[in-house]
């Protein structure tokens, strides 16, 4: 087990400043760009993958680093560049740890090469898991999942909503109900291979901020994939529910492995580390502005009103990156969760990207309301993360129940 450190070792230096020179001379240029386009950035992820950047092996890399510090490093340095376009490049990911974290060896060796092509070819992957009715409560979830024995088949019907990638994907990894009488312990995640008929993309949203990461509808109209894309295949599934069952017969509580909520806990400190990077480019942006931008013949961070809020907005994000640090050791090295420390990293880190992204656009004053500098862009994105992958009011409900261990609603 790695012990817990706060510094990083020098390979890890090396990849972080790699990584912030892509961010800082690729992604960066070309951020208000395609934030207004609002679309796919495909020019700077074929980029990132041609520089080993957007690659199963660097991320594999990373998400296997002892330290667990890997990945929240990565993340930090890229939505530091831009959270859109950084997205963009990332959101793969999910998809793949929905693989990771629910399929076999062979599946995962399988499909997750599949999700992100090669530089010559670059493709892209989704995970499909919120839906009209069901975004927080999971239990409400009505895509549905139907087992054709004859033909070893599943049938899958349904319309999913706010997926990264969701239509453009060469793959989708999709959540269905398997067995609505067990409401959320009933769920199963399941592969839907590259040109799969009934798949399509529905509405197309239109955000407020991340716009250059594509957000759609996925609808499932009896959409057949093979047996084999059932994520952990089907005698684990049947031990599963069964299992659920008995536990439901016996105390109600059936607390068993639920297929999204293995992703969502094994991301959110990830998330954590991309709201860290955000804020801390607000920051870095306000604090270079109060230092050069004079008023009465002196530099504006002279005044206690602009230097106290510079000085809790650098405090509130290094708290934010040791809580993401901590989960991450924690995660990596086998340590659970028992006070909800995932949710804890996802929660305050989130919070801090929206006060410390605000918190800028005021010490720049009007400049900071136009779209000439990128603090308004930042504040934009920043609104997200107390919303995907659990909501702020989730994580708080997640950590009061697992510190009180009490059915809070």
């Amino acid at each position: 087990m790695a012990e817990f450190t706060m510094e990083l070792n020098d390979e890890q230096k090396e990849v972080r400043d790699w990584l912030h020179g892509f961010a800082a001379d690729v992604i960066r240029p070309s951020a208000a760009e395609w934030d207004e386009r609002e679309e796919t950035p495909w020019p700077v992820i074929q980029e990132a993958a041609k520089v080993g950047i957007y690659s199963l092996d660097f991320y594999a890399q990373q998400y296997f680093d002892a330290s667990g510090l890997g990945i929240p490093m990565a993340m930090e340095e890229l939505f530091w560049g831009d959270a859109g376009i950084a997205l963009s490049i990332v959101g793969t990911g999910l998809a793949a740890v929905g693989v990771l974290a629910n399929g076999t060896e062979e599946q995962i060796g399988t499909w997750i090469p599949q999700m992100y092509g090669d530089a010559n070819d670059v493709k892209v992957a989704a995970f499909c898991s919120s839906e009209p009715d069901a975004g927080s409560d999971v239990a409400s979830m009505r895509t549905r999942a139907v087992y054709d024995e004859a033909r070893d088949e599943w049938v899958l019907n349904g319309t999913k909503t706010w997926v990264t990638n969701g239509g453009i994907a060469n793959v989708h990894v999709v959540v269905a109900v398997v067995d609505p009488g067990l409401g959320s312990k009933g769920h199963a995640s399941f592969i839907v291979p590259p040109g799969t008929l009934g798949l399509s993309q529905g509405q197309k949203f239109k955000k407020h901020g991340i716009r250059a990461s594509h957000t759609a509808e996925v609808v499932l109209d009896n959409v057949r994939v093979p047996g084999s894309c059932l994520l952990g295949g089907k005698e684990k599934l049947d031990e599963r529910l069964a299992r659920a069952r008995e536990r439901d017969r016996k105390d109600g509580t059936g607390r068993v492995k639920n297929a999204a909520m293995a992703t969502f806990e094994a991301s959110r400190p990830a998330v954590g580390a991309m709201a860290v990077g955000t804020a801390r480019a607000a920051y870095e942006v306000a604090l270079e502005y109060a230092t050069t931008r004079e008023q009465f013949g002196r530099p504006i961070i002279d005044n206690q009103g602009v230097a106290f809020p510079l000085a809790d907005m650098r405090t509130r994000i290094d708290a934010a990156r040791l809580l993401v640090w901590r989960a991450s050791w924690m995660a990596v090295n086998g340590k659970p969760f028992t006070a909800a420390e995932g949710s804890m990293s996802k929660l305050f880190a989130s919070e801090t990207a929206k006060e410390v992204t605000g918190q800028a656009i005021q010490i720049l004053g009007g400049n900071g309301y136009t779209r000439e500098y990128p603090v308004e862009r930042m504040h934009r994105d920043a609104a997200i993360y107390t919303i995907f992958e659990g909501t702020s009011e989730i994580q708080r409900l997640v950590i009061a129940r697992t510190l009180s261990g009490m059915p809070i609603r």
